[in-house]
């Protein structure tokens, strides 16, 4: 975190019992949360769950009809706003213009110098690979180019918070894997991210602390390796060399690609099952309790319903 962020700023940003209405659907209700300096924190749930209301409620594009939202410790002014980065699912570069035009057109509205600009602008260019582009139009682009040019603008003028709405949308594995490791580098350097995603797989592996909303309430709020460690069953994965039949205390097995999962009857533990397998002379490859992934939680707390935002 910068030396010059102040008590008031200790979070990124504060959402406190915001609710957005639409005539008779309340697409955000009593919804509150907070995003800190140097974490990744990652917004999930189904379609039209709120995700998105509640990132334009954020951004100050839509205002809330009740609750308040603060950003470094203050209501969202044009001030503030050269210290934010958006990058939104809907994309918005201009077709006919050049890349690089484009770009430093969009950092002066940030306000960042035309030679500062270019000169940030190349060096982000040639870390995505994409030297050779500069000087093509927007509209010569492939959807992934595109999204990495977006992905430049957002961040060229050096945001302390940035947020990312379907950022992975039209990437390939190898841009995918780069752009992570750029939002890695981001976070390293004290940036507070916001990620919202439907790939759970990215919020898994990127996130430090999630929020599920579904139909605009909050499910799930906290640090995501203590939400899936309160979600582990009573079940345990081995891998071994012997037979598993007749494990005692086991009501069901099932077979997965790094082994066996084991699922448990109430009262028995996982080491009475590795007791159970050293005793009977088995070789134990691989043993641990199960944790469910977070798409396996976001399916049994939000099912598989959705409904238009």
């Amino acid at each position: 975190m910068d030396s010059s962020t102040t008590a008031a700023e200790s979070r990124a940003v504060e959402v406190s019992r915001v609710t957005k209405r639409y005539a008779v659907k309340t697409a955000v209700d009593d919804l509150s949360f907070g995003v800190n300096h140097g974490e990744i924190f990652g917004i999930i749930g189904p379609n039209g769950a709120g995700k998105t209301t509640s990132i334009r409620m954020l951004m100050n594009i839509i205002a809330p009809d009740s609750g308040t939202v603060s950003v470094f410790g203050e209501k969202l002014s044009e001030r503030t706003k050269s210290r934010l980065g958006y990058l939104p699912e809907e994309r918005g570069l201009y077709k006919k213009q050049r890349v690089i035009d484009s770009i430093i057109y969009l950092a002066s509205l940030k306000g960042v110098d035309r030679r500062t600009a270019t000169a940030r602008a190349d060096k982000l260019l040639a870390k995505v690979g994409l030297q050779e582009a500069r000087g093509k139009k927007i509209e010569e682009l492939s959807k992934g180019m595109s999204q990495l040019i977006q992905f430049i603008v957002t961040i060229l003028h050096e945001p302390e918070l940035i947020v990312l709405d379907e950022p992975f949308s039209g990437l390939d594995p190898v841009n995918t894997e780069l752009l992570k490791d750029m939002i890695h580098d981001l976070r390293s350097q004290g940036r507070a991210i916001m990620l919202s995603t439907h790939q759970m797989s990215q919020v898994e592996e990127l996130c430090d602390r999630v929020l599920m909303v579904n139909r605009g309430k909050a499910v799930l709020y906290g640090d995501l390796t203590q939400i899936k460690s309160r979600y582990r069953g009573n079940s345990v994965l081995v891998d071994t060399e012997g037979s598993l039949a007749g494990v005692p205390g086991v009501t069901q097995s099932v077979r997965r690609k790094e082994g066996i999962e084991l699922k448990l009857a109430d009262g028995t533990r996982p080491q009475d099952v590795f007791g159970w397998l050293a005793a009977q002379g088995i070789a134990v490859n691989r043993f641990e309790i199960t944790t469910p992934s977070l798409n396996e939680i976001f399916i049994s707390l939000a099912g598989r319903k959705s409904s238009d935002e």
